[in-house]
């Protein structure tokens, strides 16, 4: 029984098949829609460009059962039963990969023109908005708030992007890194309101902290996003201090025989020595490998990737591999005010992780360097017309 529809869940079901489990595979999906995939959603769905982004998996050929629209509100360990909206659903082993859930906007639950983008259903509603070219505000200058700020701006509409921190993606890099960043906004055309808190939001406009109000045809809330776990209160399932299901090495739960997989859960990671949460694609296609391999009793290497993710905003690839810390070496590779540029992060001589601005080739030598373990020359390290592999010592 796989709980959850989107990439991890599908891919779990697949994994499974791939493997050679012969058992029966249910996949319960909260949503209506036929499973799809997420990133288009903020691309080209949004932009009208594609109609949905259902997976190509042929469910009945794998016998994969799919119930569609179908809540999961709870979980009994004890009786191996889920609780749903339409009555008990047993389970001899369960996979939860209910990803994780956009935080909302305190105060504008009821408030009319107010946009989450997590869903098809999200991007649907928002396709009209970008197709009328209304002035958007987007609140929240992250990963998902600067891809919805590049399709609006593509789509013609007037878009001010308000931040509450003094740069864009505070959560994710540092100041060094993230601040030359800024600028990519007002090339586009959008406006950045950094150190701006909103006070409330009304229909046609928001208002912030210091009084100003910014015309609102709509407003895009994306200030982060947590894993869709309430369901699993009460169950014994050990949830940590984000509220994501706390996985082991090879994704087993707390529960017998209940794995957790994608968003919604945390792992340890030998390679960085810590707990780590990744809400990224790479993560949810990876690990359904790892829980099929253990559900049909191959006993898997540990599950220790490395992190990846991906982002396309103001007509730039971003792409990233690793994980660092505040400990961690900068390094940087060509000029942040340029097309293409690159930066790495060093731990005891180890390259952590790299992000790579228009330098695909940085980043896929880069993540094979994080894999092997290699030691780098920092100073070699910084010439960008330096291939990056041949920094090693």
């Amino acid at each position: 029984m796989v709980v959850g529809a989107g990439m991890a869940g599908v891919q779990t079901a697949v994994a499974l098949r791939e493997q050679g489990f012969t058992g029966s595979v249910t996949l319960i999906g909260a949503e209506p829609h036929q499973p799809y995939d997420r990133p288009p959603l903020s691309k080209a769905v949004l932009l009208g460009k594609a109609e949905g982004s259902a997976f190509d998996v042929d469910f009945a050929a794998l016998g994969v059962r799919l119930r569609l629209g179908l809540e999961v509100t709870g979980l009994r360990p004890a009786r191996r039963e889920l609780d749903t909206a339409r009555g008990p659903v047993p389970y001899d082993v369960l996979v939860v990969a209910t990803g994780a859930e956009p935080v909302r906007l305190p105060g504008t639950e009821d408030v009319p023109g107010v946009h989450l983008l997590r869903t098809l259903d999200d991007a649907e509603r928002l396709r009209p908005v970008l197709a009328r070219q209304d002035d958007v505000v987007v609140v929240g200058a992250g990963w998902i708030g600067a891809e919805f700020a590049t399709a609006a701006r593509e789509a013609g509409c007037a878009v001010t992007v308000v931040e509450a921190a003094d740069r864009p993606l505070v959560g994710a890099l540092p100041a060094e890194v993230a601040a030359p960043m800024a600028a990519w906004y007002a090339d586009s055309g959008a406006s950045l309101r950094t150190r701006a808190r909103v006070e409330r939001v009304e229909p046609g406009a928001v208002v912030l902290d210091d009084g100003s109000r910014l015309p609102a045809g709509a407003v895009v809330v994306g200030i982060g996003a947590r894993p869709a776990t309430d369901w699993l209160a009460g169950s014994g399932v050990e949830l940590g201090a984000h509220r994501e299901v706390v996985a082991d090495d090879r994704l087993r739960t707390s529960v017998p025989d209940v794995y957790a997989v994608g968003d919604c859960a945390s792992f340890p990671s030998g390679r960085y020595g810590e707990r780590l949460l990744i809400h990224h694609w790479d993560n949810a296609l990876q690990g359904p490998r790892a829980v099929a391999a253990d559900i049909v009793g191959e006993t898997p290497a540990p599950y220790d990737p490395v992190p990846y993710f991906w982002s396309e905003q103001f007509g730039r690839f971003v792409q990233y591999a690793g994980h660092h810390g505040p400990g961690d070496t900068l390094v940087r590779r060509g000029d942040p005010d340029g097309p293409a540029w690159s930066v790495c992060w060093l731990r005891d001589g180890r390259l952590a992780a790299v992000l790579a601005v228009g330098r695909p080739r940085d980043l896929a030598q880069g993540r094979r360097l994080i894999e092997s373990g290699a030691r780098l020359d920092p100073v070699l390290l910084a010439d960008p017309g330096r291939p990056l592999k041949t920094a090693s010592l």
